[in-house]
C-alpha cells in the first residue's frame, strides 16, 4: 500500500514494486522463490517474469531471484547495465554501450539477442523478445506464431512492450 513507489512490474502470479528509496517489495504467488528478494536499497529498475525477478542496482549490476531453471542463473557479471527485462524463462539486460545480453531458455530463439550497440530499450515476452534502436526502428526475435515478433515498418517508434503472445509499440506522431 501507500504511494511510495516509483516503478512496478507484473509477473506470472506475482507483482513487484520499487520504492522511492530503491527497495523492492513483492506480493502474490511465491512458489518459485519470488519472495526471496534482494535486500537493501539502491535499486533503480525491476522486471518480473514467469517465477523470477530481476533488479538493476545503482552500480549497474544485476540481481536475480526466483526460478532456478533453464539457464536463468547465468546472469552476466559486472556493471554497466542500464535496463533489465524478464520473460517467461529468459531474461535480457541492456548495456550502457547500447548492446544487449540475453540468457535463459532459448528453445524459440528468444535469448538470441541481436548484435549492435544502438539499442535504447528492451522488452521480454513469453517466448519472444523486442528491442528499440536509437533510430526509432524495432527489432524482434523468437516465437512468431501469432505475429508477436512481426516488426512494424518505420523508424518513428519511442516505446515498446512484449507480452505473452503480442507486442506493442508507440509511434512518435
Amino acid at each position: 500500500g501507500g504511494n511510495n513507489f516509483k516503478a512496478i512490474a507484473a509477473g506470472n502470479g506475482f507483482s513487484l514494486g520499487l520504492t522511492n528509496e530503491g527497495r523492492i517489495e513483492m506480493w502474490g504467488y511465491a512458489g518459485n522463490g519470488e519472495a526471496d528478494l534482494p535486500t537493501g536499497t539502491g535499486y533503480t529498475a525491476i522486471a518480473a517474469g514467469f517465477g523470477h525477478g530481476l533488479a538493476l542496482r545503482s552500480d549497474g549490476s544485476i540481481a536475480r531471484w526466483g526460478a532456478q531453471d533453464e539457464g536463468l542463473l547465468d546472469v552476466p557479471d559486472g556493471g554497466g547495465f542500464t535496463a533489465v527485462a524478464a520473460g517467461a524463462r529468459h531474461a535480457m539486460a541492456l548495456r550502457s554501450d547500447g548492446s544487449i545480453v540475453a540468457w535463459g531458455r532459448n528453445d524459440e530463439g528468444q535469448a538470441n539477442a541481436p548484435t549492435g550497440k544502438d539499442f535504447i530499450a528492451i522488452s521480454a515476452g513469453w517466448l519472444h523478445s523486442v528491442a528499440l534502436r536509437r533510430t526509432g526502428s524495432i527489432v524482434a526475435w523468437g516465437l512468431n506464431e501469432d505475429g508477436q515478433a512481426a516488426v512494424p515498418s518505420g523508424s518513428d517508434f519511442i516505446a515498446i512492450s512484449a507480452g505473452g503472445d503480442q507486442s506493442l509499440a508507440i509511434r512518435n506522431d
